[in-house]
């Protein structure tokens, strides 16, 4: 069985979110539990380039972290995986149960794990979608279980056009496009709803972003056509630009969710 991961601080905030709770309401529900579903980050990301890290098992047994060739700032969940043995346990089994099925098997195998009391579910706080039927999957899977929420954010742009994009769309299945990946340029070709990384409060308000601090934007199918931002986050590379603007952001108190415009 998949080992799905409950809610952190910041997704157990969307039980509190205005617009999910009467999402959840006029279908007869509570918001209920949110977990997220795992994968190694890097060696499940085909598309991943700004972003691109891995917690690297070392001669000694130990782990580090290594960053890809073009990595402009490091993938705050390959340090979880580096610096915690349970973490990068548990996302490598899901990914290594997962690799090599078909996508009946792989549909199967995620329903069957999916908790009985998951009202929202977060595809990859760790990972994104390694092929076509794995997307494929998910979306098969969350028109079996319509009274629970799936959303993701994901870089494998070309695993959602020409696939789940080609489908009718679910309401409880929502896809957010991530900046950062190999296929940028696909976002504005075939105009998908995007988020992108920003290192201040001001450049999301240049480029006109709203920015989710709690995933409320991700995770909302009203806001299923509306780019947002998302702030640097995560333990950066010493002295680079994502490091010095870490600092920054934690030095103004731009974590809390107080005063976010969601």
């Amino acid at each position: 069985m998949l080992k799905f991961s409950k809610a952190n601080s910041k997704t157990q905030a969307l039980k509190e979110v205005a617009d999910l709770q009467r999402y959840f309401r006029k279908r007869g529900r509570k918001t209920s539990k949110v977990y997220s579903m795992d994968l190694l980050s890097g060696y499940s990301c085909p598309a991943a380039e700004k972003c691109l890290s891995r917690a690297v098992v070392l001669p000694n047994g130990k782990r580090a972290i290594r960053d890809g060739k073009k990595t402009e700032f490091r993938c705050f969940s390959a340090s979880q995986e580096a610096q915690y043995s349970g973490t990068y346990n548990l996302r490598k089994h899901n990914f290594d149960l997962l690799r090599g099925l078909t996508i009946d098997e792989m549909i199967e195998l995620i329903d069957d794990s999916l908790p009985d009391d998951a009202g929202i579910v977060r595809i990859h706080v760790a990972g994104d979608f390694f092929n076509r039927d794995y997307m494929l999957a998910w979306y098969y899977v969350a028109s079996l279980n319509p009274s629970t929420l799936f959303y993701a954010y994901t870089k494998s742009l070309r695993f959602w056009v020409g696939g789940v994009s080609e489908l009718p769309i679910l309401e409880n299945f929502v896809l957010t496009a991530s900046y950062g990946g190999r296929h940028d340029h696909m976002i504005d070709e075939f105009n998908l709803r995007s988020a992108k990384v920003v290192f201040s409060e001001a450049e999301a308000n240049k480029l006109g972003l709203e920015i989710d601090h709690d995933d409320s934007h991700a995770a909302n199918p009203a806001w299923r056509k509306a780019d947002f931002a998302l702030l640097i986050h995560g333990t950066q590379p010493a002295g680079s630009e994502a490091a010095t603007a870490l600092k920054e952001l934690k030095g103004k108190g731009s974590y809390s969710r107080k005063g976010a415009n969601v």
